[in-house]
């Protein structure tokens, strides 16, 4: 029954959140069935016309369709309306107006605000009262009465702006709650990555420090018995140690030590040239030409440059297979740096289109395109960058 009578309620809040004239318009439809009685009812003294009382009936209504939104003005305009009817000598029942519109100051309006509406209440009763001969016996306990009943009104109004304020404190406090509880999620999930980061650098470092050292060695003894691989013995080395330098460089920064790794510099175009003697020496020969101001684009563009290139020339080695040369043209225009890397695809074996997301997302970061597909005579990756504004 319970669970039931809270669904009720939480049904009518979202109605009356989304029509609130629907409860004002009730409020006020009560009110007037309240008065109708006394309206039409005998009386022992004469009554104004039914248009008089109809106007003052509907003077003191009107204020309720305001009475959440403008509490204080609709308080006014009512004790102002009701204490001239009572001047009039109007007396009628929908003077309870007044206690409905003091129970919303409380319950919405400032504390100042309340105090000047509840000083306003008791001039206005001990006027009715003692001035315009509201009571003629007993006018001490019908004054007494009546601040009881618009003192109950000022207590449920309270009553309900302090429930107001508990709920909405539990649910900021809810809210941070939860935002703590995420932070420290995102600070475990962090500390987890940094920790398998940290132990990456560990196991791939160490292998490939096996790898230099033993491709070190055997270069050695290559070159002193005068073999051929010994060029690309060294060219394994030092590749081997370019990497260890950039997986110290990406992963070095998770660490926690206040003294950080020293970065060097990020790769740009520069470096291309670098870059293309480890690919001829895993069995691609590979060309590159170049046009334009290249060395005066940012450091972040060449860097996505670098990584474009370099992504791609992987790629041919893993897919194009034995026999397949390569051409990388890097120009820069007007309208950005195009690079495009060219491979003939002989005997090329795996997946026909690679996901490049690597190049997509680093393309995308400059407001570039990436295209991508199969040619007449191999594979071809045109991407073109933009200079930031």
């Amino acid at each position: 029954m319970t669970g039931w009578l809270l669904e009720q309620r939480a049904r009518l809040r979202r109605l009356d959140r989304r029509r609130p004239w629907l409860l004002d318009s009730a409020v006020a439809v009560a009110i007037l069935l309240f008065t109708l009685p006394s309206l039409f009812g005998p009386h022992s003294e004469p009554q104004p016309s039914p248009v008089v009382l109809a106007v003052a009936v509907a003077a003191l209504i009107v204020p309720l369709w305001w009475r959440r939104r403008r509490p204080v003005e609709a308080f006014v305009v009512a004790a102002v309306v009701l204490f001239t009817e009572w001047a009039l000598d109007i007396w009628i029942a929908t003077g309870i107006v007044l206690l409905v519109l003091l129970y919303e100051v409380a319950a919405r309006a400032s504390m100042r605000a309340l105090g000047g509406a509840v000083a306003a209440t008791a001039v206005l009763l001990f006027v009715s009262v003692y001035l315009l001969q509201l009571a003629t016996e007993h006018r001490l306990a019908i004054l007494l009465l009546l601040a009881g009943t618009f003192a109950g009104a000022v207590a449920a109004g309270l009553a309900v702006r302090t429930r107001r304020a508990y709920l909405a404190a539990l649910e900021d406090r809810a809210a941070r709650l939860e935002v703590e509880r995420d932070q420290r999620a995102r600070l475990a999930v962090a500390d987890e990555r940094a920790r398998v980061a940290r132990e990456m650098h560990d196991i791939v470092g160490h292998h490939v420090s096996v790898i230099v050292g033993l491709s070190d060695g055997a270069a050695v003894l290559a070159t002193g018995r005068g073999e051929q691989t010994a060029e690309p013995l060294r060219l394994i080395g030092e590749t081997g140690r370019q990497a260890l330098s950039e997986l110290r460089t990406v992963v070095g920064v998770l660490r926690e030590e206040e003294d950080g790794p020293e970065l060097g510099p990020q790769p740009g175009v520069a470096d291309l040239d670098r870059l293309l003697p480890s690919v001829r020496a895993a069995g691609v020969p590979v060309t590159l030409r170049t046009s334009g101001e290249l060395r005066t684009l940012g450091r972040g563009l060449q860097l996505a440059v670098y990584r474009i290139v370099q992504e791609s020339l992987t790629n041919v080695l893993k897919h194009a297979g034995r026999g397949a040369t390569a051409e990388v043209t890097v120009a820069a225009g007007d309208d950005g740096v195009r690079i495009t890397v060219r491979d003939n695809g002989i005997g090329r074996s795996g997946p026909e289109n690679p996901r490049l997301v690597g190049m997509r997302e680093r393309a995308a970061l400059y407001g570039g395109t990436v295209a991508a597909g199969p040619t007449t005579d191999g594979w071809l990756v045109d991407v073109l960058l933009k200079e930031p504004a």
